[in-house]
């Protein structure tokens, strides 16, 4: 694990941009990404979108997203949308390079489907579909992904999706699974806000009930493991 503290979420979302500027540029092929939601990675889309317009090539990249409301994809709640709005209007992106979760299918459905666009077009390291990275935020409450602490045991599903139930509003989400997420070659978690910082604490300290955060089971069997925070999120480890 790595840690890197950064002023706020906007030095985040900048670190992030360059650490993905690099990956894309140093890559002899494609390069396969799992998104995230949230206000962090829209952060990111913007900082990407008004600076690496045209010095990134941007056909290298293939986007996947770790999860996804079962929405519409013209929905405002929707992870797609949200990546379409802040980046993917603003550059020259090849469409067959978009890979969404179709949110308004059948949430089982739409698990088996896109568990199986993952089987097609991700090469396999021990049976597993592998991304170059995936990219995570956590909750307050120590989820990840939309793997909730209330169904914590889906990390260990044998899937590589599944449907994942919001505990507040009962939404159903798609979500990939701890074995998608801890095969990947790199994975990122960008952490900002001070709501974060006791179950950051919690988690990189191994203290209180870091064992019930879905947030904690992730160790990517690579063992590269970036943590990128603001000084709000990370105010109780320094």
């Amino acid at each position: 694990m790595k840690l890197n503290i950064l002023a706020n979420k906007q030095e985040v979302a900048v670190a992030f941009s360059e650490y993905l500027k690099e990956k894309i540029e140093t890559s002899t092929g494609a390069i396969h990404v799992a998104l995230s939601g949230g206000s962090t990675p829209k952060a990111i889309f913007d900082y990407m979108a008004e600076n690496y317009a045209s010095s990134i090539q941007w056909s290298k990249l293939h986007l996947y997203w770790g999860d996804e409301r079962c929405v519409l994809p013209t929905d405002a709640e929707s992870n797609y949308k949200m990546t379409v709005d802040h980046l993917l209007s603003k550059i020259d992106f090849p469409e067959a390079n978009i890979h969404r979760v179709k949110g308004e299918n059948t949430p089982v459905d739409e698990a088996v489907a896109y568990g199986e666009v993952l089987d097609k077009n991700l090469e396999k390291v021990n049976g597993i579909p592998r991304f170059d990275v995936v990219i995570l935020g956590m909750g307050d409450d120590g989820h990840t992904a939309s793997i909730f602490p209330h169904e914590i045991h889906l990390w260990d599903s044998k899937n590589n999706c599944e449907v994942a139930v919001h505990p507040e509003s009962g939404q159903k989400r798609i979500t990939i699974t701890g074995k998608v997420i801890n095969n990947a070659k790199e994975v990122a978690f960008l952490v900002t806000g001070a709501g974060k910082a006791p179950k950051v604490k919690e988690i990189v300290k191994k203290e209180g009930d870091y064992t019930s955060y879905p947030a904690t089971l992730v160790a990517p069997t690579s063992e590269k493991l970036l943590w990128l925070l603001d000084e709000d999120a990370a105010v109780s480890i320094k």
